[in-house]
């Protein structure tokens, strides 16, 4: 039987919305009965194995922090205080929407976690203030790409691990990039305000001491990032001990703050549990999936196959994120980089690709797809919050599309945006 086999029934599966983890094992069962070479038990007993990896403790810690943020009020003083430093930019409500993203980004792994906690926030505020309902959705949706990519990031830990590649040093790739694609985004947004019709209210300029006043009310929550940042570039922790430390700052502060309740603090570890079970479920899923495509020597065919159509690297590159970028309008981010780092990695390492900075990529590029009809998942969230329809939302996204794809272009073919920063701070470090 073709390994097409195997691939067609994933995507047709995926296609007609099977959930991921189903769908892994099924198309992988199937063919492991119809071919017969691996013995199926072997294969199960390697599931639970591909859970037990340090790295993976950072998981739970960062989801249960970006939770214990949202309900602890902190979301709330960070856009205030983004509002007070950007409000009155030509533009108003939506570059202060893609500033919180950023400033909120270093407490939450999790670009849905982004999208629906302070993404209700920020939809809410700028509906309030007049601005169309799409066009609202369309910023959060696009601001909330940045949470996964400035660190921390689940995605890239899940990636991380399946390569075995540092997780501090993907963390410190993706700052550059995500602060860059910030700026492309709110570039995009001062365009957009100066168009004909354009109806972005501006708030009036805040003094100094009201400047002064937001950010003190949002210092502590300021201070969780810059303690993650700091604890990777000077190596006193690791990923997974910052975020238990991130975690514990969190308690402290909502409880001191009062705005964190017994009653919320249950709720974060209830919605924790709930996020991270079903993640780690997709991962030992996709076990039988992976192994099918090791077995089969699936990299080499597929390296033979791009050095036939053009021995060019940036070739390879253009082919395989096309090639992502449309998979990922009908499949579930986690399902597509279980697949694909196994299938991809070997290539892009005999390409001659940095681990780290392949690893970027290819989040930045999945990324895309949870913001992409007609299965991108930030863009449900987005519609349920709002109250937009799909087709509405997408033509407002479309504008978003060009500084998201600019940026994906940019980050694939200068690897020094996200290889730079890791560099020098492994030189500190020697």
């Amino acid at each position: 039987m073709s390994v097409f086999f195997l691939f067609a029934l994933f995507l047709l599966l995926g296609a007609l919305q099977v959930p991921v983890a189903a769908a892994l094992v099924f198309s992988a069962l199937v063919f492991l009965f119809a071919e017969g070479v691996l013995p199926v038990g072997i294969v199960a007993q390697r599931m639970p194995q591909q859970l037990e990896s340090f790295p993976f403790l950072a998981v739970p810690l960062f989801v249960l922090a970006g939770n214990l943020f949202n309900r602890a009020g902190i979301a709330g003083r960070i856009f205030d205080f983004a509002a007070a430093l950007v409000g009155h930019v030509r533009g108003g409500l939506a570059h202060v929407n893609i500033v919180a993203s950023v400033i909120f980004s270093g407490m939450s792994g999790v670009a849905q976690a982004d999208a629906a906690g302070l993404g209700t926030l920020e939809i809410r505020a700028m509906r309030r203030a007049g601005y169309a309902a799409a066009f609202s959705a369309a910023v959060t949706a696009s601001s909330a790409v940045i949470g996964p990519i400035i660190p921390p990031s689940v995605i890239m830990v899940i990636y991380a691990v399946l390569a075995g590649v540092s997780v501090a040093d993907l963390f410190l790739a993706g700052v550059v990039p995500g602060l860059l694609l910030a700026a492309g985004l709110m570039a995009t947004v001062y365009w957009l305000s100066g168009r004909p019709g354009a109806n972005m209210p501006l708030r009036p300029r805040a003094d100094a001491g009201a400047l002064r006043r937001a950010f003190f009310r949002a210092l502590p929550g300021l201070c969780a990032p810059v303690l993650l940042v700091a604890g990777l570039l000077t190596g006193a922790a690791t990923p997974t001990e910052l975020g238990a430390l991130i975690v514990v700052y969190g308690i402290i502060l909502g409880f001191a703050q009062r705005e964190l309740k017994w009653a919320d603090l249950a709720a974060a570890a209830a919605e924790t549990v709930l996020v991270c079970g079903v993640l780690m479920f997709i991962v030992a899923a996709a076990v039988p999936f992976t192994s099918i495509i090791a077995f089969k020597q699936i990299p080499a065919e597929l390296a033979a196959g791009l050095l036939a159509v053009g021995r060019e690297p940036w070739v390879a590159l253009l082919m395989l994120n096309a090639g992502l970028l449309v998979i990922g309008c009908f499949l579930e981010t986690t399902a597509i980089l279980l697949v694909a780092v196994p299938t991809l990695f070997p290539l892009m390492i005999e390409m001659g690709l940095d681990p780290v900075h392949f690893g970027v990529m290819l989040v930045f590029n999945l990324l895309i797809g949870t913001v992409t009809p007609p299965f991108g998942v930030i863009l449900f969230i987005m519609m349920d919050i709002a109250k937009v329809r799909l087709w509405g939302l997408a033509r407002a996204m479309a504008p978003f599309y060009l500084p998201l794809i600019a940026m994906l272009l940019a980050v694939t073919f200068l690897p020094a945006l996200s290889l730079t920063l890791p560099r020098i701070v492994g030189e500190w470090a020697d």
